[in-house]
């Protein structure tokens, strides 16, 4: 297979993968991820889908990103956030149908198991090389503006999104620290691996 070919598939495959994870997260009722929680909260006051908030907010952190890094907006970011914002009202809306599931046990497997696939979803479209999610490029520009390390920019984009979150009225929980805590370890285990498997350098 070409390698273009690898790589579009592991983009489009990554990003499919990782938005099922976020649905997971979400209708497990627990809490989600802070920049999650802020496009669960902005939809359950407007009448835009979840997935419509996601490309909302992408499309203006990557007019930000580009104001605080001093660049040019990165125009291919923008296929990125439409990608997941359409995966994920595909997962709500059309299988799911926003079915919420109950019971604590259940509600914590499946949304810790969201977490598994968030990271694992993150490894694979991070193989090809594309443009990056906006959400990821903000901490490196945090990271490069404030002279931080990557974790302490991390930290600070988290924060932000959370203040965020609680002022739209976001679902904030104990769903919200374990993805917050959780997807840095996961994805730094699945990574290697999956660069193992999915190797487009080869091809060429």
């Amino acid at each position: 297979m070409k390698p273009i070919m690898i790589r579009l598939i592991s983009y489009l495959g990554g990003l499919l993968i990782l938005s099922f994870g976020i649905t997971l997260t979400i209708l497990a009722g627990l809490g989600v991820g802070a920049w999650d929680a802020l496009n669960v909260g902005l939809a359950n006051r407007t009448n835009f889908s979840v997935g419509n908030w996601v490309i909302f907010v992408g499309i203006a952190l990557i007019l930000l990103n580009a104001l605080l890094g001093k660049r040019k907006p990165e125009l291919l970011a923008l296929v990125t956030v439409m990608a997941i914002g359409y995966f994920i009202d595909f997962w709500l809306i059309v299988v799911f149908d926003y079915h919420l599931f109950s019971g604590f046990l259940l509600q914590l497997t499946v949304l810790l198991l969201g977490a598994v696939i968030i990271a694992f979803g993150i490894s694979v479209y991070l193989q090809a090389e594309f443009a990056v999610i906006p959400i990821d490029r903000f901490m490196f520009v945090i990271k490069d503006l404030l002279g931080v390390r990557l974790m302490v920019a991390k930290t600070i984009s988290e924060l932000i999104a959370l203040t965020a979150a609680f002022v739209a009225g976001g679902p904030i929980g104990l769903g919200t620290v374990l993805v917050t805590f959780l997807i840095g370890p996961m994805i730094q285990w699945f990574y290697p691996r999956v660069e193992k498997r999915i190797n487009w350098r080869e091809s060429l």
